[in-house]
């Protein structure tokens, strides 16, 4: 009896975390299809005929400079996450495949990075940004969110390479294979479930923030679609069908993501990317 309650359990306490994570999502989405006055007279039902109302989706759709904020999101998540993923993977393959006296430091030193929030150098940042006029620019942020993601991308990555047998790479060697081509035919290949995972943990947190959007690129129309959603929220009135409306158009590209990579990205997890 224990052994068939054991899995029961395990999939009613999973099942329960599932749609606790789930519902603000759902909430969102099916709010979204409201009036004004049906999101606030009962938020949890769903839209019926005489509460469906696509005017929040009018709204965001009528505003010119919404589609300019999903570029520059979109175009600022992709380039950091190629720059991130070809960098990560080049460091990650040098500290793993070859010993130097300080390679143990360094890597403690990047290990540091991902325990310190990068957000307490946000006034040197500033700074630095600014002296190089580079405030108002995606090259700001794309500058940033690569060093925010670099150090989890080369501890997952090396984690993984280290897996992968060196009689393999030996043999390429007596065949006379560069390194380069060792690198970018042999290794790239065989830790694409971890780069996966470094896409999806990379991507998550530059698409939702909304600190340094506001902090290097708050106007001069390369705002992010973070940073854009605010202008539907007034000091005194806010224009909650546009919100939410804004929210679940802005959901869209981690769903595709997610929905692209899931494969790879649970291989990743379950063969040791993240050991």
């Amino acid at each position: 009896m224990r052994r068939k309650l054991g899995p029961v359990a395990v999939h009613l306490v999973l099942g329960a975390y599932t749609l606790l994570a789930i519902f603000p999502i759902l909430l969102v989405l099916y709010n979204s299809f409201k009036s004004r006055k049906a999101i606030f007279g009962s938020p949890l039902a769903l839209p019926g005929p005489e509460s469906f109302s696509l005017i929040g989706y009018q709204k965001v759709f009528a505003d010119s400079a919404v589609p300019l904020y999903y570029f520059n999101s979109i175009s600022v998540t992709v380039t950091t996450i190629f720059i991130t993923l070809i960098i990560g993977a080049m460091a990650a393959w040098a500290l793993t495949e070859y010993r130097f006296r300080w390679s143990t430091l360094l890597g403690i030193y990047l290990a540091i990075g991902i325990m310190v929030p990068i957000r307490l150098g946000s006034v040197s940042i500033l700074k630095l940004v600014a002296d190089m006029n580079l405030v108002n620019t995606r090259t700001a942020l794309i500058l940033v969110y690569t060093a925010q993601s670099l150090p989890l991308a080369i501890f997952i990555l090396s984690e993984f390479i280290a897996q992968i047998p060196k009689d393999l790479r030996e043999a390429a060697r007596c065949d006379g294979v560069s390194e380069y081509t060792i690198f970018f035919r042999i290794i790239l290949p065989l830790i694409r479930p971890a780069m996966a995972t470094v896409a999806v943990f990379t991507m998550i947190p530059i698409w939702n923030d909304l600190w340094f959007p506001l902090l290097l690129s708050p106007g001069g129309g390369k705002q992010t679609i973070t940073l854009g959603i605010q202008q539907f929220i007034g000091q005194y009135v806010t224009d909650w069908n546009a919100v939410l409306a804004a929210l679940s158009v802005a959901i869209i590209p981690v769903l595709i993501l997610y929905a692209l990579f899931s494969r790879q990205l649970i291989r990743g997890l379950t063969s040791g990317a993240v050991k």
